[in-house]
């Protein structure tokens, strides 16, 4: 393939390099125009990065971006990915190479250098879905070994970092309320005051997480992190707002990884205080095969209700998650989870089930998503106030999008849309809700 450069004769610095062999090109009014080998100009910016020239190597290779070979306008990506690394950029490197996979999703060593670049910066679940998407297209034994030593060597080495999506709202049912003007008890039925009813409104949703990692050892590390969420209104009696701050040790043992935490959340709706939780956890993940992860996870926690003091009490929680591969491009999540709250009256006091089911596929430079979860609740007895005890089913269905072909500074627009409905036997649980989350995300 012959790529066509014109430029100034110092621009790149080709002169020296490209007439020591047959010449191409012909002077124009001042202006060189060289016809020259796309292999001779990833040498030429081979030679310019080892000599430090870092600017002039990253030009030569944006100009091979415009070549009408695909290949070679991968390999141009992949080596800017490298200047990238070199600078320091490793956000940016990391949307460079998620573009040559956009392209080309089979490209196992540019989806291992992915991996190991969100290793670095502390990302370690992306980490391991690249390396299962690169067992899930299938690679020759010898590859495939290197690439289990790879998964098993793979550490979070980053010491800290963040992260912040922000997206704008629109929620039918801002406060998860239901819509009945009655609420059925056993003096009859009640009538709901319009702020006990759902509220619909568009809102700004943050949800943000820091964290420092402090090495302790070759196979451990103690996490301390931070993390919240905030849905803000106008009308600021419905804002929610939770914090999170949580230390623990992480540990490599082999293949597998566990983490403990203790830690304490303080949640706010509406402006005022409205739960704090004292907890322990753990998660375990284990490998299964090179393109399965399975991760159990389990949690007990102190519940101090500011509002209503009979919801004290204690919570428990267990999971069970699946995620595998089915191919480069495409991936499912499957879980199962059960929650007790033990609480100070019996009538708040719940045991649920959850299962879930969740999807992503990569068209070109678009990941879709879609989930489906189902629930069921039931309390331990019925509250003095309600004829029946409480009787849950839930459901919710979630489609989204992600446009990395518009990514802007390591950021991509997102869009997503979901449909929840929980029908109660106690009406006062009974709601339905739709909510469009449009935004932006990271674009790797």
């Amino acid at each position: 393939m012959v790529t066509r450069v014109t430029c100034l004769a110092a621009v790149f610095g080709l002169t020296a390099f490209l007439l020591s062999g047959p010449s191409h090109g012909a002077f124009l009014a001042g202006r060189r125009t060289i016809e020259v080998t796309a292999n001779q100009l990833l040498q030429l910016a081979d030679r310019l990065a080892a000599a430090a020239r870092n600017d002039k190597a990253e030009r030569v290779l944006e100009a091979l971006l415009q070549d009408p070979n695909r290949d070679i306008r991968n390999e141009a990506r992949f080596r800017l990915a490298k200047l990238e690394i070199k600078r320091g950029s490793l956000a940016e490197a990391a949307v460079v190479l998620r573009k040559i996979l956009d392209e080309r999703p089979s490209a196992a060593p540019v989806r291992l250098e992915l991996a190991g670049l969100l290793d670095k910066m502390g990302d370690k679940d992306g980490a391991w879905r690249q390396l299962r998407a690169i067992q899930a297209g299938g690679l020759p034994p010898n590859v495939a070994r290197l690439i289990d030593r790879y998964s098993q060597a793979l550490r979070a080495r980053r010491p800290a970092g963040a992260s912040l999506e922000i997206t704008l709202t629109p929620d039918s049912n801002i406060n998860r309320a239901t819509r009945s003007d009655t609420l059925g008890t056993v003096f009859g039925d009640f009538q709901i005051a319009d702020d006990g009813k759902a509220k619909s409104g568009t809102g700004l949703s943050l949800n943000a997480q820091a964290f420092r990692r402090i090495v302790l050892g070759a196979n451990a590390s103690l996490l301390v992190r931070a993390s919240g969420f905030a849905n803000l209104y106008r009308g600021s009696k419905f804002n929610d707002v939770a914090v999170d701050v949580a230390v623990g040790p992480d540990f490599s043992l082999g293949r597998d990884r566990l983490q403990l935490e203790v830690g304490t959340t303080q949640r706010w709706f509406g402006q005022k205080p409205f739960m704090r939780f004292a907890r322990i956890a753990g998660t375990w993940s284990h490998p299964v095969g090179g393109r399965t992860l399975l991760s159990l996870n389990g949690s007990a926690a102190l519940v101090d209700n500011r509002v209503n003091d009979l919801q004290d009490g204690r919570a428990y929680s267990g999971q069970i998650t699946i995620e595998t591969a089915l191919s480069p491009t495409t991936g499912i999540i499957a879980g199962f989870a059960l929650d007790r709250q033990s609480f100070r009256d019996p009538g708040y006091s719940t045991t649920g089930a959850r299962v879930s089911l969740n999807g992503w596929h990569d068209i070109g430079r678009m990941t879709l998503t879609t989930g489906v979860d189902l629930g069921r609740l039931l309390a331990d007895e019925r509250l003095s106030l309600f004829p029946s005890r409480r009787s849950d089913r839930y459901t919710r269905l979630s489609f989204g999008a992600t446009f990395r072909q518009l990514q802007f500074q390591g950021f991509a627009p997102v869009a997503r849309f979901s449909i929840e409905r929980n029908r109660s036997t106690v009406q006062f649980y009974d709601y339905r809700r739709t909510r469009t989350e449009i935004g932006v995300v990271r674009a790797f």
